[in-house]
């Protein structure tokens, strides 16, 4: 069972808020240099050693980093970029288009021209900001196959060529995963106005200079990602979830990344992911950070790279974590023991953790977020120590486990190790995890843990337009969100849904027992507008159906 909540929208509109300008706009541009390219900021040559992640901005300059990368602009993007800028950091400010896997249709003219609208307006809210660096053109949206619908990349570049007319001063860059299929030869042919290709690669980053010149690529490009090889760059197991390596394997990871992109000709630098935390197939495959802000290895071995020393207190090491009898596949109620080795390279007394989670049977498409999944603290027993812990799996049900190890060093540093647990037994979905209230879906305190996303659109999808980042008027706080509906008739209406892009055929969702009162606050531009909120859409056809539904 899950809950979503859904919008059904037929006209709301709210008076839009654009920022005051700021003065002068640092000036930024790509030239032809020793056979290769070079980024200028101001005229000097600037090589970008950055991070994309809501992590402390504070500890990436520390770290040696330059700049940071946001993948949309939001309500707090303002802010993000005047603490850059009091922290000499620049910005790369992601204008996000639609995925069609999400829903959008690079086929609806008018859907197509208001994202456009959408991207000029942040371009001219935000362009004479000192802290922006580029300007990141999408992510992604050309999706994970060939890259070939010629729709995509002619939106791109028609966005690319507003940057060039708006902002003279900051590069348009468009930002694909990684280079197969026919992305290079797109780019190359369907978008001259985009000036730099920036390329999420993980395992595949050591060969990404020659690939791109052998792919066809002439134009500069920038690592927007790189970190530990994703999920669907390692072999896929027998049984169970993916083997996901050490937070210590990790940090070698990153190194090797670092280095392939500082040895490459034509790169203009790279990004590092993430720079936080970030729940996408395990709690910590992606994360830089713990959730509770311990730094991890990957960190320690940023810093060395770009400042030519290690950092005064490292995080631990960790070693894989072993099973007593080595089992590969358990029963319901079994009892296993686990053990895992960590050290501190200072020397400082490590406490470690403990933590059984059940895990979803597929990770999230496409990089999304993935739902939190319950945890079983009642069923572990760790030793004094925290090296060994005694394991008491569910009884009753089948399905797949993961268990976590964090050791902490007391002095902001830690290192994680995970194993996948897979029991033989009754398949069951697991029960979604008990929420936190009150629980914000949206507004100001809505974390990283609400696990809705506004990605059911429905209906007229060509005539709405959302603004998240509409500061306008907010009825609390400083978040509000636009919402337009450009027809005259028909319908339209966008689901929160977890997870996101899903329709009841994943598990997802919180349990939301205990909630009594859903608060919305909504202001129509002229009044008389009509909307309709559901709480709960997805009928018991689905095998993930929402557990109530409610009209008002």
């Amino acid at each position: 069972m899950k809950a979503a909540l859904a919008v059904v929208l037929a006209v709301v509109a709210l008076a839009a808020g654009p920022a005051g300008a700021r003065p002068g706009p640092a000036h930024v541009e790509v030239v032809a240099r020793d056979g290769g390219f070079a980024l200028l900021r101001d005229g000097a040559p600037y090589v970008i050693r950055g991070a994309g992640g809501d992590g402390s901005l504070e500890a990436l300059a520390a770290a040696g980093g330059n700049s940071v990368r946001t993948w949309g602009v939001g309500p707090d993007t303002p802010a993000l970029l005047d603490e850059a800028a009091a922290l000499g950091l620049t910005v790369t400010v992601g204008l996000w288009l639609g995925h069609p896997r999400h829903g959008f249709d690079y086929g609806d003219e008018a859907a197509v021209r208001a994202q456009l609208e959408r991207a000029r307006a942040d371009v001219l809210r935000l362009k004479d900001h000192p802290a922006l660096l580029l300007w990141g053109v999408g992510n992604e949206m050309e999706g994970f196959e060939k890259g070939d619908d010629p729709r995509v990349w002619d939106a791109v570049d028609a966005v690319a060529a507003m940057i060039a007319r708006e902002d003279p001063h900051h590069p348009p860059m468009v930002v694909t995963a990684e280079i197969g299929g026919e992305r290079v030869a797109m780019v190359e042919k369907r978008c001259p106005h985009v000036a730099i290709h920036g390329i999420n690669s993980y395992g595949g980053l050591p060969s990404l200079a020659e690939r791109y010149r052998a792919a066809g690529g002439t134009k500069p490009w920038i690592v927007t990602e790189f970190g530990p090889p994703g999920v669907w760059e390692l072999p896929k197991p027998p049984f169970g979830g993916p083997a996901e390596p050490t937070s210590t394997a990790k940090a070698a990871a990153y190194r090797r990344g670092w280095e392939a992109i500082a040895a490459a000709p034509g790169s203009l630098g790279g990004y590092a992911f993430t720079w936080g935390a970030k729940r996408e197939v395990t709690a910590t495959w992606y994360g830089m950070f713990l959730a509770s802000s311990e730094k991890l290895g990957a960190v320690d071995a940023l810093t060395e790279l770009w400042t030519g020393r290690p950092p005064e207190d490292r995080c631990p090491t960790i070693g894989d974590i072993s099973l007593d009898g080595g089992q590969r596949v358990l029963s319901p109620g079994d009892r296993v023991t686990a053990r895992v080795t960590a050290e501190d390279p200072d020397g400082d007394a490590l406490a470690v953790t403990w933590e059984l989670r059940g895990e979803a049977p597929d990770g999230p498409p496409g990089g999304d977020e993935s739902p939190p999944t319950r945890a079983y603290p009642e069923a572990l027993a760790a030793t004094p120590d925290g090296a060994a812990v005694e394991v008491a799996l569910p009884a009753g049900r089948g399905g797949l486990y993961r268990l976590y190890a964090v050791a902490r060093d007391g002095r902001g540093g830690a290192a994680v190790a995970t194993l996948p647990l897979t029991v033989d037994g009754p398949d069951a979905p697991p029960p979604a995890p008990q929420a936190e209230l009150p629980l914000v879906v949206y507004g100001d305190g809505a974390g990283r843990d609400a696990p809705y996303a506004p990605s059911g659109w429905m209906g007229e999808v060509g005539a709405i337009a959302m603004d998240p980042a509409d500061t306008s008027n907010p009825a609390l706080g400083a978040t509000s969100l636009r919402v337009d509906y450009r027809t005259g008739g028909g319908w339209g209406g966008v689901v929160w849904q977890s997870p996101a892009g899903d329709w009841g055929d994943r598990p997802g969702g919180l349990d939301l027992s205990g909630a009594q009162v859903l608060s919305v606050w909504a202001r129509g531009a002229r009044g008389g507008e009509r909307v309709t909120f559901l709480v709960g859409l997805l009928g018991p056809d689905k095998p993930f159906h929402d557990s109530a539904r409610r009209t008002f």
